[in-house]
């Protein structure tokens, strides 16, 4: 299946300080590019790869589920494990929530996430009924290039799979189940204009997570921060993160 011009996944080989970055449902890795480029240049290993069914066909999403979506993400995340000291996990919308499953998982062997806008709880009420909608409503419209920054546009796909979607709550129901393994530091960049998901996601995570929990606002962003005015914000935000936690130094011969 062709890919998107501007889907393919970004690697980047640097020091002994890994960061895997997990983009969102329906997006690519473009949303998340510029935010491993940076981290690039600061000397990192950079590891952000294409989720299965994303970056081709809405059609094509529609035959995975979240397990596959995962997979592919662990096995990253294994890869960066083999050749780092350090590993970070950092995500977008479902990409955050994929980053919290990967940390309540492997524990202290990540040391710690960064997530920007995560979508952790079922904010929509149609995907109840999506187990029943899939089969005679293949898609939706879709969600993506929610920014606020004139002239950028989310690579994502213009219309959301219902089979793929309806996978979405038993992820978010294992997540929220074992939060409580996560013992890292967790910063989260939260914007408070998101079209696409509500607080409820974050005031989830203030509430389970407690003292281990940063949250900062991005005031002038929408969903897709990350492509948003508080873009940068948010990439030097997770540079100090990691040179607070990490156990090995940040340079560019780490």
């Amino acid at each position: 299946m062709p890919l998107l011009p501007g889907a393919e996944p970004y690697h980047h080989e640097g020091g002994q300080i890994g960061v895997l970055l997990c983009h969102g449902f329906t997006g690519t890795p473009q949303s998340l590019r510029p935010w491993g480029e940076f981290l690039a240049e600061a000397g990192i290993t950079v590891s952000l790869p294409r989720l299965p069914g994303h970056g081709t066909t809405w059609q094509e999403m529609n035959r995975t589920r979240w397990e596959d979506w995962y997979a592919e993400l662990d096995r990253a995340y294994a890869e960066l494990k083999a050749t780092c000291a350090d590993v970070f996990v950092m995500g977008l919308s479902m990409g955050g929530c994929m980053a919290l499953r990967l940390a309540e998982v492997h524990g202290q062997s990540i040391r710690g996430v960064v997530i920007v806008n995560p979508s952790v709880v079922n904010d929509n009420p149609l995907l109840v009924l999506a187990p029943l909608l899939k089969w005679v409503m293949p898609s939706v419209p879709g969600l993506g290039s929610d920014i606020k920054k004139p002239g950028i546009v989310e690579l994502a796909y213009d219309r959301t799979p219902v089979r793929a979607a309806a996978t979405l709550p038993r992820l978010w129901r294992l997540v929220q189940s074992e939060l409580d393994k996560i013992t890292q530091p967790v910063l989260v960049f939260w914007s408070p204009e998101d079209h696409v998901l509500k607080p409820a996601n974050v005031e989830l995570l203030r509430t389970r997570m407690g003292g281990n929990l940063e949250v900062r606002e991005c005031v002038d962003s929408y969903h897709v921060a990350t492509l948003d005015n508080d873009a940068p914000a948010i990439f030097s935000g997770s540079l100090d993160f990691i040179r607070r936690y990490a156990s090995v130094p940040l340079t560019k011969d780490s």
